[in-house]
């Protein structure tokens, strides 16, 4: 297990991070964010979004449940936040879309839909340490 943890003090410094990060993707990552509401974890999605050339703009799906963004590498946003429980995901099949290759799903909320992860996954906790700055812990 490798950990690591990067102190961010705006949003355009938590994406650069992600966007740095994306590189190090090659398809096949499932990344789950943690944070409470408002903690920046769609900013690291766009920074990850931007790393992986994408040029669509990135919001966060918290009503559609997933967008899908095209660059080197698809990505699959997901936004589990409204969701009841993880049947949801399943009658929906999105839990066919992790893990796929040559893609990188990013999930939101994904303690939600615990069950249904593939057991091989980067967690990304991002933590207010204050109105602008952020503790981001990568675990692999």
């Amino acid at each position: 297990m490798n950990k690591s943890t990067t102190i961010t003090t705006s949003t355009d410094e938590t994406e650069a991070f992600a966007e740095e990060f994306a590189s190090t993707l090659s398809g096949g990552e499932t990344i789950l964010l943690y944070g409470e509401l408002g903690a920046g974890k769609t900013y690291f999605v766009k920074g990850l979004a931007r790393g992986l050339g994408v040029t669509d703009e990135v919001t966060s799906p918290t009503f559609a449940l997933h967008n899908v963004y095209e660059g080197r590498l698809r990505l699959n946003h997901f936004d589990f936040y409204r969701i009841e429980n993880s049947e949801e995901v399943v009658v929906l099949g999105l839990d066919e879309i992790f893990a796929q290759p040559g893609a990188v799903s990013a999930i939101e909320w994904s303690e939600r839909v615990t069950e249904l992860l593939p057991s091989h996954c980067i967690s990304i906790r991002l933590t207010k340490l204050g109105d602008d700055t952020r503790r981001i812990e990568v675990e692999r």
